[in-house]
């Protein structure tokens, strides 16, 4: 199995390079609160704090990544307020170290795309039935996921594969990403010939713009259930923000960005 992301080799190391870059100083000036975003929020939530700052003033960090990475960070004192989750699970495991208000509210469903870049053997059917004869005349030779490991985008496409009785004709062509926005990279760019990526993302006109995308079937894998919650230290404009999350503005966004809201689900 190939992989290409440097940080699935010395997670722990990267983890602490990125933990003391959270720590500089500029990170808490003006009292500007540091929000842990699972990174197919990189499109949609960007929109929705941009509309938040315009309306209220108050202005915000964003910190995106894999949602098991963040939570490790949060674990060992990183300096967020607050932790939106593409997978609930980890949101719990945070409520019930104390770490957190409360276990928070779901925010979120995200789907799974297909996603095949320009020229790929794969873009004209889109097909994830087509992948073992592709794989087998070479006509796909790398094929990106998130790191099932830590990327709750990652771990629903290993599941979709399975189902699909794939993963094994796919596993050694597998390119990990350490997060889903990390493995949009990949195919985006022609690295690799195909990917498995969240909705939202593919929905991203610099993303589309390069390549085609088919949703994937939501009955073969388990539900993305995206939750957002507040940590301790909330401040009250991140507790202005976890508020806002849940207004008509907010889920008009995320609803026009390839996400399920919490009213459709």
């Amino acid at each position: 199995m190939k992989v290409f992301s440097f940080m699935t080799r010395k997670p722990t190391l990267i983890l602490v390079a990125l933990f003391a870059l959270l720590w500089q100083p500029h990170c808490f000036a003006d009292d500007v609160p540091v929000i842990a975003a699972a990174s197919d929020l990189s499109y949609a939530l960007g929109k929705v704090v941009e509309r938040f700052t315009r309306e209220t003033g108050r202005k915000l960090r964003v910190s995106f990544g894999s949602s098991g990475n963040l939570m490790r960070m949060i674990e060992q004192g990183g300096p967020f307020e607050m932790f939106m989750s593409a997978d609930e699970n980890y949101v719990f495991r945070l409520a019930g170290q104390g770490q957190t208000v409360d276990r928070g509210r779901i925010y979120a469903l995200g789907r799974l795309a297909l996603f095949a870049p320009r020229g790929s053997a794969l873009e004209p059917s889109l097909d994830l039935a087509r992948l073992p004869d592709l794989l087998a005349d070479g006509r796909v030779r790398k094929f990106a996921i998130a790191n099932p490991l830590h990327a709750p985008y990652g771990k629903a496409a290993r599941e979709a594969l399975l189902k699909l009785n794939l993963w094994q004709d796919i596993e050694n062509a597998l390119v990990f990403g350490e997060s889903a926005s990390q493995a949009t990279l990949f195919a985006a760019s022609g690295s690799t010939q195909g990917a498995i990526i969240p909705h939202s993302l593919a929905l991203n006109p610099g993303i589309s713009a390069k390549g085609s995308f088919r949703l994937i079937d939501r009955n073969l894998h388990n539900p993305l259930r995206q939750r957002m919650v507040l940590l301790k230290n909330a401040s009250d404009t991140a507790r202005q923000f976890y508020d806002y999350m849940q207004t008509t503005t907010a889920q008009e966004i995320l609803g026009k960005s390839g996400f399920t809201i919490p009213g459709d689900l």
